[in-house]
């Protein structure tokens, strides 16, 4: 039985303030989830103060993105070591914020996957299509293409290890959200996919929907066979909101 897993990605938003509030609420609503294990993915300057208002609660923390270096002269870069150091549990992986506006290929990606682990970090892994290429008809060749280059580059047992978030592209911030009958059609071809390489990796890595999941849509989602969770971009900024989700993983 994959426990579900809800992790939020406050991508670049956030001041000492709200984030202080915003992990208060958590705080003070985690009791009401029940069933999931619950994350928050922070920008790298918050981490210190969400790794110091967190600890000893059940709620994890990870960072947005990952070096594919240990350390080095890589200005700006976050390594893996660097995350852990002050106790994060995730990094997110290949979104496609990342793929888009910073140029990560699927080569860099898988790259940055086996650094997370090689630092002792669960890596998230973002895949999903662009609207253009759902109305080609190509979801499953794009989704196929961006998780083959990770087990290529660094095997199906390190997959197993990490997790998974398909996020239709055309879905984030938008307000638009898949189907859920669209949304497990590609979990369920992820899941196919790894099976072809490991059916024993198929059955338990967790796969997440990230498609502008919020408190209306979120239990229908992840009652479908294959959703195990979701990454949570808007709905993770507001503690209610964000908890309420997390609350709709029990059943």
């Amino acid at each position: 039985m994959r426990q579900p897993l809800v992790a939020g990605n406050w991508k670049m938003n956030g001041s000492r303030a709200s984030v202080a509030e915003l992990l208060a609420g958590l705080k003070a609503g985690i009791g009401r989830v029940k069933a999931a294990e619950v994350a928050v993915c922070a920008p790298a300057i918050y981490i210190p103060d969400t790794q110091k208002q967190l600890e000893g609660t059940p709620i994890k923390w990870g960072g947005q993105d990952v070096s594919v270096h240990a350390s080095g002269a890589y200005t700006g870069e976050i390594a893996g070591p660097m995350l852990t150091d002050f106790g994060c549990h995730f990094a997110i992986i290949g979104h496609s914020e990342r793929r888009a506006y910073h140029g990560e290929t699927d080569a860099t990606v898988a790259q940055k996957f086996e650094a997370a682990r090689a630092a002792g970090l669960v890596p998230i892994l973002c895949v999903g299509e662009t609207l253009d290429e759902r109305e080609q008809g190509i979801t499953e060749q794009v989704v196929a293409r961006q998780l083959d280059a990770v087990i290529a580059h660094c095997g199906i047992e390190m997959v197993g290890q990490g997790v998974i978030a398909y996020e239709p592209v055309w879905a984030i911030g938008t307000g638009k959200t898949a189907s859920p009958e669209q949304a497990q059609e590609v979990h369920a071809f992820i899941r196919g996919r790894l099976a072809a390489s490991s059916p024993v990796v198929a059955d338990s890595v967790r796969v997440l929907y990230g498609g502008s999941m919020n408190p209306k849509n979120a239990a229908e989602l992840m009652a479908q066979a294959d959703i195990d969770g979701g990454l949570i971009g808007g709905a993770s900024l507001k503690a209610d909101d964000f908890l309420a989700v997390c609350a709709a993983a029990n059943r």
